[in-house]
């Protein structure tokens, strides 16, 4: 059988990253980039306004051309009868109109007064019963992939809805005047010219204008023209857009490529370092990566993420020291309770016993004592990150706990407490009363501690600026050369002489430390000293931020 493997089931099941060919922040970026660059290139592929005015342009052109050929039939087309009268010479119409339209692709056809078609230069002698000519297109140069991306965008943009759709254009077999709006105007004597569509979205552009000879209308000369040249104008004129998006569209992605690298690739290299801090892995060296040479929000990042561990780590650390000054302070009071209890088994002496007991009656409670504020440390960092602060007067505080002071003392030489008050009072500073209350009474219990009986314990409060600051002095004997900082230690203890062993945990003034910190505050001390130069004494600062 295989045997169970152990796993810690209080730790979180390690996270499961997707490797991706293409980093979801890069195709964010790229999506963004292109719908940006795509929508001013598709409204310009409308080219709706554009294609009105070359379609306006080319109505210019065939009226002028139209006009042309009418002065000319005008001119020598126009025969006088006997009686007269003015009348269109059908040959010679014909002839000119077949040569005046045929270097043109423009199709031009007379009408007499009467309606009736007598020349249409489709066909080579003004009737469908002989030979017709069609002009074709230019053979145009193709390509595989640009040919049809322009035929799609086409027949995209003819989808879209145009407020007036041109009436379709129809042909009869027999044409007369009354089948072309314009030719009946024409004959009216207007210049009318009209557009209408064919199959896949063509158009047929035609002008009528009148044949007239000493201001008499003898015909109606009608020009019209596809709208080949003008969809191939809009062809050009896509096929370079289409080039400059794609040319732009290259540079955009080579871009896009190149900030979602600055941006995601060091996103990366924080997010597995981070992975690794987790973990746990190699503690001891820097892990976090340095850009704060950036100066960006990625180097405000990573300078967070490497504030962060390097405070992960020193509290770990902090963690471990504790962890191993706790069992060395238990382990002491554990030894000698042991030895007590093993002892006291092996005696008769009644006397012996009692003496014994009552050792093993001190080792309980200091464990007791030493159990009790080491939970009191080890519950402060969380108390003070959830608790609600609000405004306290310190100047109150210090007098509630001299007068508590007071009435503590039962009798017997004890230190006497003064308290001095400068200024006005105002020593208003946002925290956690009973917090703060707890300082003051560790330094104030610290300070009669070390006090001769009837010495004196001296408060002082005063606000500096945007700092209250006060002041515990006592008439002890001072603390030793080199000590100043380490009293604040955890486990530290420096006792006055006489005092019997054990009565202290030494975590009082590594708590007030921790809470004067939370605080935004600071904590010192310095040892007072007589006009001779000796020391008189100890003094804790305690200096808070005033609201």
């Amino acid at each position: 059988m295989t045997e169970p493997v152990e796993r810690d089931v209080g730790a979180p099941p390690p996270t499961k990253r997707k490797r991706h060919l293409i980093s979801p922040l890069t195709g964010r970026i790229l999506a963004i980039n292109v719908v940006v660059l795509a929508i001013p290139v598709l409204g310009l592929l409308y080219l709706g306004p554009y294609r009105d005015s070359l379609i306006e342009a080319e109505l210019q052109a065939l009226r002028s051309h139209g006009e042309i050929i009418a002065g000319a039939l005008g001119e020598a087309a126009v025969e006088i009868t006997p009686s007269g009268g003015q009348l269109i010479g059908v040959g010679t119409a014909r002839h000119i109109v077949w040569r005046l339209s045929a270097p043109s692709r423009i199709r031009s056809r007379l009408f007499l007064p009467s309606g009736q078609l007598v020349a249409d230069s489709r066909f080579l002698m003004g009737t469908r019963r002989v030979v017709q000519i069609e002009e074709l297109p230019a053979p145009r140069d193709s390509n595989w992939v640009v040919d049809p991306l322009l035929d799609f965008i086409e027949r995209l943009t003819n989808w879209v809805p145009r407020s007036e759709l041109p009436d379709p254009y129809t042909e009869g077999a027999e044409q007369s005047a009354q089948d072309y709006v314009e030719v009946v105007r024409a004959l009216e004597g207007d210049v009318l010219g009209v557009v209408r569509s064919v199959d896949e979205g063509q158009l047929i552009l035609s002008v009528a204008v009148p044949v007239q000879r000493y201001r008499q209308i003898v015909g109606a000369l009608m020009v019209s023209k596809d709208s080949a040249a003008i969809e191939e104008s809009l062809r050009d004129v896509r096929l370079t857009i289409v080039q400059l998006f794609a040319g732009a569209l290259v540079v955009m992605v080579l871009l896009s490529f190149y900030l979602s690298g600055t941006i995601a690739r060091p996103v990366l290299r924080l997010a597995a370092a981070a992975e690794r801090v987790r973990r746990g892995i190699g503690r001891g060296t820097q892990q976090i990566p340095d850009f704060t040479k950036r100066r960006d929000e990625i180097g405000d990042l990573s300078a967070a993420l490497r504030d962060m561990t390097d405070a992960l780590h020193t509290h770990l650390d902090a963690i471990e020291r504790f962890a191993a000054d706790v069992s060395h302070e238990i382990k002491n009071p554990l030894t000698s309770l042991r030895s007590a209890v093993e002892t006291v088994a092996r005696i008769d002496d009644p006397a012996q016993q009692q003496q014994l007991m009552a050792i093993i009656k001190e080792d309980v409670q200091r464990l007791d004592r030493l159990i009790t504020d080491i939970s009191d440390a080890s519950r402060l960092d969380a108390e003070l990150s959830r608790a609600e602060t609000e405004a306290v007067d310190i100047g109150g505080m210090l007098r509630t706990l001299t007068q508590m002071h007071e009435t503590a003392v039962t009798g017997g030489p004890t230190p006497k407490v003064t308290i001095e008050i400068a200024g006005d009072g105002d020593l208003q500073v946002t925290g956690m009363a009973d917090r703060l209350v707890q300082v003051f009474r560790n330094l104030m219990a610290n300070a009669a501690g070390f006090s001769p009986p009837g010495g004196e314990i001296a408060l002082h409060a005063s606000r500096q600026d945007v700092v209250v600051q006060v002041t515990v002095e006592d008439d002890g004997p001072g603390i030793p050369e080199g000590k100043l900082e380490a009293v604040f230690d955890r486990f530290y203890s420096e006792r006055p002489e006489g005092e019997k062993f054990g009565t202290h945990s030494g975590l009082g003034l590594a708590i007030s430390k921790q809470i004067v910190e939370a605080h935004g505050g600071t904590i010192y001390v310095e040892n007072r000293y007589d006009s001779a130069g000796d020391v008189k004494g100890a003094r804790f600062v305690v200096r808070l931020p005033a609201v």
